[in-house]
Order: structure tokens, then C-alpha cells, then sequence
């Protein structure tokens, strides 16, 4: 039986999935207006492509500070961007809506045809700069039933980064549990972005889930892509595929104006096929 990745992607090991950030959307500071935003997000989208991932995932990166919940007009413009990206787009298409809305991120899935979210917190309790948020997979799992979505698979971090994990459970409980509380694929990250993975923590995950999926968050790069994919069945990779140098004063390492670059991309997708 195909598991949730070979479904969405004809294949289940060796995935990359491109990370498309919005510029800062409406409501939020330096918001550049729609044309702009579609225009970088298109251009984004083609140099994934061409350069050969197997898939996006959408998302309200630049939002600063995030919410754990989005508002109304924040669903409505990335659903009318996804749409459009949706519609040229030869590859799977996914959402996350940050910090960890994921009634917004079903929600827009459904309506623009996307075949996977991602949830930051699905299983832990964690504290972010925005809050306390308290995973309930329960209602994660019955709110996309109640929307006709579950066709729309879950993808979900555990211990994830940018947060302080206030549960006791281990990464690997952790793992286990989501699971066990139909995760269809876990994702793990380092503790920012640009940083990957314990490389420990991430064999001992792997031994604990046996062959359930497994993708990076945070952190690849031609360096480690091949020891992280020892263990790993993926990664989702943005930040170090996007052209020029990182900023210091940028907590999320590179700008909205910085796009992806497809030659970087090009020579990610080399280096698996090595």
C-alpha cells in the first residue's frame, strides 16, 4: 500500500518540497499589495519547478509577529494567492498559515485544491513569542472531518523550532503519539530557522517510528542533505535556496525580497541524485 507521500508525490523518499513566504500580507507592515506579492510568489514558483522539487507549500512567512490565529482578511488573501499559484502549478501544492492556524490552513487548502498542511504544533505543548499554544489532535483531526477535507493530508512538527516545549515527553514520545493521533507525516526541525536537526535526536525518531514518514523543517542544505536523508524521507527548503547573503537584523535570516534562486535549487537536486 502507497503510504501518504507516494500519493501526493509519486515517490517517498528523496522529497523536496519548496517553501513559497508571502510577502507581508494585509494588515502587517511593508505590506507591498497583491500584484506584488502574486508577482514574487510566481517567480518563486517557477524556480522551484524548473529546478526540479517535487512539490510547494505556501505560507504567510513575513507576518511579524504571528498569531497564533490568523484574521479574516489573512484567509482571504492567501486563498486568492493560492489560487493563482495553484493554477500554474505543475506540482503538489501545500499550506501552512503561521503561527499554528490550522482550521485557516484547511480552510484554504480545500478551497484552492492543496493536498497537504502543516501543523506546528499538533501534538506538544509549547510556548512561542505569541503564547502558550495547547496541541489538541482530537479536534485537528475532527474539524477537517466536519469540513470534508480528509482528503488533505497532515503534516506535523514535533518539538518544533522556535519554541520552548513545555510537555515532558521526548522528541520520540512525541513522535510516537502524533502518529498515533493520525499524523501522516512528522516533521522535524532545529531549534531556528537555518538550522537542521539533531542528527541523533533524528536516528533515534527514525528508530522510534520505524517507517512512518519523516521530513526536514529547518536547516538542509548541499552539506547535510545527504547524512539528514540517511533517516529522513524529506525536507522543506526555502530560506537556503533564496539568492543573496543572510541579514542579521532579519529573524527570519532572509527577506521577503530575496528570491529563490533556481541554480541553488538545481544543485540541491543534484546532490540527492548523487
Amino acid at each position: 500500500m502507497k503510504n501518504v507521500l507516494n500519493k501526493i508525490f509519486n515517490k517517498d523518499r528523496n522529497i523536496i518540497i519548496g517553501a513559497i513566504h508571502f510577502a507581508p500580507l494585509l494588515g502587517y507592515k511593508d505590506f507591498p499589495g497583491y500584484k506584488v506579492i502574486i508577482k514574487n510568489a510566481l517567480e518563486d514558483l517557477m524556480a522551484f519547478q524548473e529546478g526540479g522539487v517535487d512539490g510547494v507549500i505556501v505560507e504567510n512567512n513575513y507576518d511579524i509577529p504571528h498569531k497564533i490565529s490568523v484574521e479574516k482578511e489573512t484567509v482571504e488573501l492567501m486563498t486568492r494567492l493560492g489560487k493563482e499559484i495553484k493554477k500554474q502549478a505543475k506540482i503538489p501544492v501545500g499550506v501552512s498559515v503561521l503561527w499554528n492556524d490550522y482550521k485557516a490552513a484547511f480552510t484554504i487548502a480545500k478551497e484552492i485544491g492543496a493536498q497537504f498542511i502543516r501543523i506546528p504544533v499538533f501534538i506538544d505543548r509549547v510556548k512561542t513569542d505569541y503564547g502558550i499554544i495547547e496541541s489538541n489532535p482530537e479536534e485537528v483531526i475532527g474539524f477537517r472531518k466536519s469540513i470534508n477535507a480528509e482528503n488533505i493530508a497532515i503534516f506535523t512538527d514535533i518539538h518544533v523550532k522556535h519554541s520552548k516545549i513545555l510537555n515532558k515527553e521526548t522528541i520520540e514520545e512525541s513522535a510516537i503519539n502524533a502518529i498515533k493521533n493520525n499524523s501522516d507525516a512528522l516533521i522535524i526541525t532545529g531549534r531556528w530557522t537555518g538550522e537542521a536537526p539533531d542528527i541523533e535526536k533524528l536516528s533515534s525518531v527514525r528508530a522510534a517510528v520505524k517507517s512512518s514518514p519523516i521530513l526536514i523543517g529547518s536547516g538542509v542544505n548541499v552539506n547535510n542533505i545527504q547524512n539528514l536523508f540517511n533517516y529522513a524521507d524529506g525536507a522543506i527548503v526555502s530560506t537556503f535556496l533564496k539568492e543573496g547573503k543572510s541579514k542579521k537584523e532579519e529573524v527570519n535570516v532572509k527577506g521577503w525580497k530575496q528570491r529563490i534562486d533556481i541554480q541553488k535549487v538545481k544543485t540541491l537536486i543534484r546532490k540527492i541524485k548523487k
